[in-house]
């Protein structure tokens, strides 16, 4: 224990430290509670597990805010405990998936910039108890986090009450890898002063009213490895076809081979096409986004990243070991903010990303759906895609042309639910090519996707379909009874695909 103290350098809370079974105690039915995490990284950890084992006795229903997903398996069982009310702003887990969809608890899908505006302005239920991993509370009064930031800075400034998870398993290396800064209230906030991606703007710990430290807890439960998949040719296939796009931007002026700050989408396809620049000529690269997977580290050890600015890093098994295990050699090229700053409209627009995000499908005009299975079924939550694709320099959606084994297109003749529009959308690619979409007219679109996307089992259904729709006329074609028929036939015959012939 007295090693596990010298992580709490203000003396005067020592007294504070609790068992997490005595903390989770504290939590009332009704309650609305922020936990800190982002994509698996930094999530506190031992007090959900104690509301768990409670809920085997005690009957209680709680709010859950987060950053985005939670590791080790605990938005799964909180889930099963049956004790969420409601949940938001992003979840990627199956189970909780499944109950969300069956409407055993409330899932609120959220743009991943606007949670804490809403918390701070009073449109949300306010947080009773902020619960948030740190490495160390400092002598001046501040929190230090792990390896996310999320929405920690505004639970602890807006709870009535914290918790500090302590955890002994991450290295005391991670206090000064922070930039924490929150914005003035709208109406009286100046700019955000971030004007380059390696700007420091705030303090190194989340700063904190004494007087709410209800507890302190101490854990070694380190963070959940990434689900990261091994790239295979669809894959390497995206990330050639995308860094042709950007070989062509090149060659028309509009970008150098530093290219321009990177944002990529949490997940195995965006990770597979970052990790494809490694043996482009594209170098000197900067990373601006939410979550630093394994291929943003693999291009700093191949001299290709120069610096990365994130609200969480997320990697896999291996890959954890290696760079935690010499972290010494990375934290001066890294910094971790709240996600509302990684994902801030203004610094998006102000630095001018490229923004690469994944699609479930995308239509034949270009609006892309990235949620909802059959446009009912949650998968797992906007993230911060809408707040990188309404604002980025250029906004790519990348995904794979077809699924379950040729059964399902991803280029469907209208999406069956869209969370960003055609109007934010500029490129999308898929291993059949890529689209470049800007200064198009919609019927412009259309031929490009079919042409340059969609698989050869799917091209043809696709042009019959948008060759009806031209009889119709309008500025977007559409045939209004048969815009749905790819998702109608998966529904009835478990498969998009139709026999040509029946659609002449």
């Amino acid at each position: 224990m007295e090693k596990n103290l010298e992580r709490i350098k203000d003396n005067s809370l020592h007294s504070l430290v609790v068992c997490a079974d005595e903390a989770a105690s504290w939590i009332q039915d009704g309650m609305t509670l922020g936990l800190s995490g982002f994509t698996r990284a930094g999530d506190a950890k031992a007090v959900p597990f104690a509301l768990v084992e409670r809920a085997k006795k005690d009957d209680f229903k709680v709010n859950i805010f987060t950053g985005a997903s939670l590791g080790c398996d605990i938005d799964k069982l909180l889930s099963e405990a049956g004790i969420i009310n409601k949940r938001l702003p992003f979840q990627a887990d199956a189970t909780m998936r499944k109950n969300i969809n069956a409407g055993k608890h409330l899932f609120v899908d959220q743009h991943l910039s606007h949670t804490a505006e809403m918390i701070r302005s009073g449109a949300l239920s306010a947080i009773d108890f902020a619960i948030v991993e740190a490495v160390s509370i400092t002598a001046d009064g501040m929190i230090i986090p792990t390896t996310s930031v999320g929405n920690s800075l505004t639970f602890v400034s807006q709870a009535k009450n914290i918790i500090v998870e302590i955890n002994m398993g991450h290295s005391a290396l991670f206090e000064g890898l922070h930039d924490i800064y929150e914005p003035a209230d709208q109406g009286v906030r100046e700019p955000i002063p971030v004007t380059k991606v390696d700007d420091r703007i705030g303090t190194v710990g989340i700063p904190f009213d004494s007087a709410k430290i209800r507890g302190i807890v101490f854990t070694e439960h380190i963070d959940s490895p990434s689900t990261i998949v091994p790239l295979d040719f669809e894959t390497e296939e995206i990330a050639q076809h995308l860094i042709a796009f950007l070989r062509d931007e090149v060659k028309v002026g509009r970008f150098t081979n530093k290219l321009a700050p990177i944002q990529s989408g949490i997940g195995s396809v965006a990770n597979a096409v970052l990790h494809g620049m490694i043996d482009s000529e594209f170098e000197n690269l900067q990373v601006y986004s939410e979550v630093l997977q394994d291929s943003v580290f693999d291009l700093i050890d191949a001299g290709k990243v120069n610096f990365a600015s994130a609200c969480s890093i997320t990697l896999s098994g291996k890959k954890m070991k290696q760079v935690y295990g010499k972290f010494e050699k990375y934290r001066d090229q890294l910094i971790l903010r709240p996600q509302e700053i990684t994902n801030h409209p203004e610094i998006i627009r102000r630095l001018g990303l490229i923004a690469i995000n994944t699609a479930l499908e995308f239509d034949i005009y270009g609006n892309v759906n990235s949620i909802h299975v059959s446009g009912t079924k949650m998968m797992n939550g906007i993230g911060g895609s809408g707040d990188f694709a309404r604002n980025a320099r250029v906004a790519i959606f990348v995904t794979k042309s077809i699924a379950k084994g040729g059964n399902i297109s991803s280029i469907v003749p209208f999406v069956a639910h869209v969370d960003h529009t055609e109007h934010d959308v500029d490129v999308v690619v898929t291993e059949q090519g890529y689209a470049d979409l800007r200064g198009l007219a919609p019927r412009e679109r259309a031929e490009l996707i079919i042409e340059n996307c969609a698989h050869p089992l799917y091209k043809e259904q696709l042009r019959i379909y948008y060759k009806e729709a031209l009889t119709r006329g309008g500025q977007t074609p559409h045939v209004l009874e048969k815009a749905f028929s790819f998702h109608t036939n998966l529904v009835e015959y478990s498969t998009m695909l139709q026999e040509v012939e029946t659609l002449v």
